[in-house]
C-alpha cells in the first residue's frame, strides 16, 4: 500500500430501501469496498434487513438518524423508488446529507430520488434509459451516457453501469491508477454476447417487448412524479 493510500480515508453512505435493484447497489459496493481505509455505511431507516426486488437481503449497519456527514452519498434505484418519491422523511434525509456531502451520486433510477429531494436541479445527470423523460420532468438536464459528471454530482445509467460508475468515483477521489488497479482486480473487461444493451442497438422487436413489459410501472411512476413536480413547482426541461 502506498503512502497516499495509507493517508486516504473517506466515508461512503450507501442508501438502502425495500425493493431496490440489488445490482445497482452491489456493483458500486464491490468497487468501493476495495478502497483503502474506506468507511462504508449501509444506511436504512432501521437496522432491520432490507429485501431487494428479487429477494436478496441486505443488512444495514447504520440508521438514517445515526448517519455521520458523508464524503459520498450514494442512492441506488429500483421498483422501490415509487414509494420513496413521496416519502418526505426519506427525501429530507437525502437533502440534508446531499447538501453536506462532497459528492452526491446515484445509479439507475436513484437519480429520480435525488431530483425529488431537490439535489439535481441545475445539474446534468443520467438514469435508466426508460426513465430519462421522467428525470427531465423533475427539472434535470438529462444526458444519455453511461456515467455523467457535473461538478460534485455523479450519476450512472441503468443497473450494469454501477461498476463503471464506481470506478469513475474512485478515479475522482484517488486518481486513475488506483481505479485501474481495482478494475483489473475485478477483471472488469466486459464483452457482452449480444449488442442489445441499449435502445439504440437492440433489435426493434426486443425494444418493443421491453417497453411493453415496463409500461405499467413507468406509467405509475410518471403519475407519482407529476405529483412531486406539482409540490416542488418544477418546470420540466425540454
Amino acid at each position: 500500500m502506498t503512502a497516499n493510500e495509507q493517508a486516504f480515508s473517506i466515508s461512503v453512505g450507501m442508501v438502502l430501501f425495500p425493493n431496490l435493484t440489488q445490482l445497482d447497489f452491489t456493483g458500486p459496493y464491490e468497487v468501493f469496498a476495495k478502497l483503502p481505509n474506506i468507511q462504508l455505511y449501509l444506511l436504512a431507516e432501521t437496522l432491520e434487513p432490507v429485501r431487494s426486488e428479487h429477494g436478496l437481503t441486505f443488512l444495514p449497519n447504520t440508521t438514517f438518524t445515526q448517519a455521520p456527514t458523508l464524503d459520498v452519498l450514494f442512492v441506488p434505484g429500483g421498483p422501490g423508488i415509487n414509494q420513496k418519491l413521496e416519502d418526505r422523511t426519506f427525501l429530507q434525509f437525502l437533502k440534508t446529507q446531499g447538501e453536506q456531502a462532497r459528492y452526491v451520486t446515484s445509479v439507475c433510477t436513484g437519480s429520480l430520488l435525488l431530483a425529488a429531494a431537490s439535489l439535481l436541479q441545475g445539474y446534468r445527470a443520467t438514469t435508466h434509459w426508460l426513465s430519462l423523460d421522467l428525470l427531465r420532468m423533475l427539472g434535470v438536464e438529462t444526458v444519455a451516457q453511461r456515467v455523467v459528471i457535473d461538478r460534485n454530482r455523479i450519476t450512472g445509467g441503468g443497473v450494469t453501469s454501477g461498476i463503471d460508475f464506481g470506478l469513475v468515483i474512485v478515479s475522482e477521489l484517488l486518481g486513475e491508477a488506483i481505479a485501474q488497479k481495482i478494475q483489473l482486480e475485478l477483471e472488469y473487461n466486459p464483452k457482452p454476447p449480444f449488442d442489445s444493451g441499449s435502445p439504440q442497438t437492440a433489435p426493434p422487436a426486443v425494444l418493443a417487448n421491453v417497453k411493453a413489459a415496463k409500461e405499467n410501472i413507468q406509467e405509475a411512476r410518471r403519475q407519482i412524479i407529476q405529483r412531486v413536480v406539482a409540490q416542488l413547482e418544477i418546470t420540466e426541461l425540454g
